[in-house]
């Protein structure tokens, strides 16, 4: 475990929703000792939390929510409103779904501060860890109409899969304000975090965490169209990113080629901040662009699936290990590995996939079995397409997969195996970029 809990003089937290911010906000802020309440509207899922059932994968969440709960620093409520009662400070982890048009849905958000409103203490402080267009602090405000509360943007930069490190031992806390004394009760909160702090406007705050992620998703899509020259050009991508990751200006993270970017962040982000930018009148065209490069990306990678399909014979099986949109997480959501299994299922193929956190059926997936076991999965396939990085395929008995599949064609889009090894046991090896 990460050590005991931290004692000290703490405050009273409401944090605003149960799902994946949520829960690793308030747990980590009761690991610092606050005392933290945290609430949902699905009674199931607060239930589930009471006898200690985390409702996502996170590694180290349900120790952490354990150890916390032992301590009395944590418990969970039905309802906003029980929660905010008796809270000095209200967290909203609430979450902001995108429109069809790629705008942010605001409407979880807008009944989460409704249902704490009427029972704000003054001098309350509603602090935003939903991820919001430009304004949305101003907006709130406004709406809760009074001058004794106040409100304080505050994004969270959780990444799945390392979530507990990230709160815990973050790059920056981004505080966004409209005054100083409300930003420092805020920073307060972080003491004993060990980060840099970034005091700025609400407008900042709220711009920093769009930014960093369609930032990060364009650096994906540019080393991804990068590996798709070296396959061209008969380069390699994992020379190439070593040779520019040295450089400081542009380092070593987010360097990796793969079957396209997605996630619950990357692409609803993307597409936000162009809608943001058209409504002040700003054609945001490079960022348009990426979220279009990273669709032909994934299409691409969809095709080099079907050319390693043999042209005869019935039954064409296709094999995929890795559902997630990345390994660490049970996260499906705008997964590039499941907008790659689309692709393949108005194909007619037979389709197979296994992922080490991924149960039962996938509603945008009718078409695709799902394996309980890699090796099942691959049996009798005539490719094999490594979709999710897992560290658990390394482990794997990769001659038995080979002598099992009808043919060994092994499309790893990220990069997992070594080519030579691979062609040694049997397989046509395709990588990205290499």
């Amino acid at each position: 475990m990460i050590g005991e809990v931290l004692e000290g003089t703490m405050a009273k937290i409401a944090v605003i929703g149960a799902g994946y911010v949520g829960l690793t906000t308030g747990a980590c802020l009761a690991f610092l000792g606050h005392d933290v309440v945290v609430a949902d509207n699905d009674n199931d899922r607060v239930n589930s939390l009471k006898i200690g059932e985390i409702p996502f994968f996170e590694p180290g969440l349900k120790e952490l929510v354990s150890e916390v709960v032992d301590s009395q620093k944590l418990s969970f409520v039905f309802g906003a409103a029980n929660a905010s009662k008796n809270a000095e400070f209200h967290f909203l982890c609430l979450p902001t779904p995108a429109n069809e048009d790629g705008s942010s849905d605001l409407s979880f958000f807008e009944k989460g501060i409704n249902e704490i409103s009427s029972v704000l203490k003054p001098n309350s402080i509603v602090v935003n860890k939903s991820t919001v267009p430009l304004g949305t602090a101003k907006k709130i405000q406004k709406a809760l109409g009074r001058n004794n509360t106040h409100v304080v943007s505050n994004p969270e930069f959780l990444s799945e899969g390392n979530a507990i490190k990230d709160f815990l031992e973050p790059s920056r806390i981004v505080i966004g304000a409209n005054s100083k004394q409300h930003s420092e009760r805020v920073a307060e909160l972080y003491s004993k975090v060990d980060a840099p702090i970034l005091i700025s406007s609400w407008e900042s705050a709220e711009l920093i965490k769009h930014t960093a992620n369609a930032f990060l998703a364009m650096k994906l899509t540019f080393i991804n169209e990068i590996a798709t020259l070296c396959e061209i050009t008969g380069a390699n991508i994992q020379d190439v990113t070593n040779g520019i990751g040295y450089d400081p200006r542009i380092g070593i993270h987010y360097m990796q080629a793969g079957p396209g970017w997605g996630g619950s962040c990357f692409p609803k982000d993307s597409a936000s901040l162009t809608q943001v930018a058209r409504s002040f009148g700003f054609d945001f065209t490079l960022l348009e662009h990426t979220i279009e490069l990273n669709q032909q990306h994934l299409d691409r990678t969809a095709h080099k699936v079907k050319q390693l399909i043999p042209k005869d014979g019935k039954n064409k099986r296709v094999a995929a290990w890795g559902i997630t949109f990345k390994a660490g997480t049970d996260d499906l959501r705008y997964s590039p590995a499941v907008e790659v299994l689309k692709r393949l299922e108005t194909e007619q193929f037979v389709i197979s996939a296994f992922d080490p956190t991924v149960k039962g059926e996938i509603p945008e997936l009718p078409l695709t079995e799902i394996a309980n076991d890699p090796y099942a999965c691959a049996e009798g396939s005539d490719v094999l397409a490594i979709l999710t990085e897992w560290d658990d395929f390394k482990q794997l008995d990769m001659e038995a997969v080979a002598l099992s599949m009808r043919t060994p064609n092994l499309l790893d889009t990220r990069n997992v195996f070594d080519r030579h090894e691979m062609e040694r046991i049997g397989f046509t090896y395709i990588g990205m970029g290499t």
